[in-house]
């Protein structure tokens, strides 16, 4: 298989971050899904209490994601990495062994805070290693994330048939493992000073307008990616009357993200420049929205999610693959962090809307609204790399970090 000969043709370190993501996500997926159902229907907690629960773990990740950054510039991605996958076996365990709120709200700390750490420590270490060929990196990097993504819910409800802490206990189990490997076989790298304090490389950042404009347009592609877990499976749902279609749907996907996005990836990176494609992706990604607007039932449902999946394999590998070219290398992760913070806010007002579109278009009878409001969303942040790119704002693949970035 493709997969594993380009897997092979890269360092030992970057396929250990590859099976690293594979473990990842299936670990999250087969405990997070179901967490909510535990914690409301198993616990007797209310509604409200596990909105706290699952809130704080959101909150302690997305809100600390410059926190991974910095720290893994400063002290060496290997060590975070480590840490984090360190912090989400306990807090998984803890969600296994705890019924009490303190014990639940420190295992959602606990766990975010751990992906707030190898989140961008991962990204960074993998953009390091791999050199000239992030695009293909990122690219299997996208595949194994995303088979991890179908295996966890599945092995999740597999799980589940015995019971909760089961399932707990084998995500935490799976996070032990992936920690003991990375302490094993990632080298550490030589950590170069920046220069300047954390304060001083956060305001470089910050202060690097074209990244943010960059960050920012991408509030699309992360709105419409979450889509896949809220309207998607929704609209399979509706269509089908079937609860087990949201399924199918991850199947097909992580099926034809398998086959094609290696070819993708190693098609167009040497046709034009990077910006170029990931606007491309973003449109695709505003066009699959539209076959249910066009016409009802299952089958448009799945031609939405097929082009989702293959606007997210145009754009994504080039999308990670351009961050780090926005600043010096020395601040690596800590432009991970930041792009994750800004996009995962930006999303996150994005998502409420789409939620808003949801529920105003049911109520209304105009269940053509939310898809809609999606395809703005992709054409808005499409248009928005275009200008950028026009603009001369965005870095080229095969040049050094520009100072004129905030230009």
């Amino acid at each position: 298989m493709r997969t594993w000969r380009e897997m092979r043709g890269f360092p030992l370190a970057v396929q250990l971050l590859l099976v690293n993501q594979l473990g990842v996500n299936t670990g999250f997926y087969l405990l997070i899904p179901y967490l909510a159902t535990h914690l409301g229907e198993n616990l007797g907690m209310s509604a409200a209490v596990v909105g706290i629960v699952l809130g704080v773990r959101n909150l302690s990740q997305q809100g600390l994601f410059i926190i991974g950054g910095s720290a893994a510039d400063r002290l060496g991605a290997r060590g975070v990495i480590i840490a984090g996958c360190a912090l989400r076996t306990v807090g998984f365990a803890l969600f296994a062994l705890g019924d009490g709120l303190p014990v639940l709200l420190a295992a959602s700390v606990l766990s975010g805070l751990a992906g707030a750490l190898f989140n961008p420590a991962v990204r960074a270490y993998l953009a390091q290693e791999a050199g000239e060929r992030r695009a293909e990196a990122f690219a299997l990097f996208n595949v194994f994330a995303t088979t991890g993504a179908l295996v966890g819910p599945l092995l999740g409800s597999a799980l589940l048939l015995v019971d909760f802490r089961t399932s707990a206990l084998t995500a935490a189990g799976i996070f032990a493992v992936l920690t003991v490997a990375q302490a094993l076989v990632l080298p550490a790298r030589k950590v170069e000073p920046s220069g300047s304090g954390v304060l001083g490389d956060w305001r470089e950042v910050l202060g690097n307008r074209a990244f943010l404009a960059f960050s920012l347009a991408m509030v699309g592609m992360f709105t419409l990616e979450n889509q896949l877990y809220l309207l998607l499976p929704d609209g399979a749902r509706e269509a089908t009357g079937w609860d087990g279609a949201a399924g199918i749907v991850f199947l097909v996907g992580t099926v034809a993200n398998l086959a094609f996005q290696l070819g993708i990836t190693g098609s167009l990176k040497s046709r034009h420049d990077r910006a170029r494609w990931i606007a491309v992706g973003l449109a695709v990604m505003a066009l699959a929205f539209l076959p249910p607007v066009l016409a009802p039932g299952a089958v448009p449902v799945l031609a939405s999610a097929l082009l989702l999946y293959l606007g997210i394999m145009i754009a994504s590998p080039f999308v990670m693959e351009l961050i780090p070219r926005f600043g010096r290398p020395e601040l690596t992760g800590t432009y991970f962090g930041i792009f994750y913070v800004v996009s995962g806010i930006a999303a996150a007002v994005g998502n409420t809307v789409v939620g808003w579109a949801m529920d105003a278009g049911e109520s209304a009878g105009r269940g053509w609204l939310p898809w809609v409001c999606c395809a703005v969303f992709g054409a808005a942040s499409a248009g928005g790399i275009a200008w950028l790119r026009r603009r001369g704002a965005l870095p080229a693949p095969t040049e050094p970090a520009r100072e004129k970035a905030d230009a």
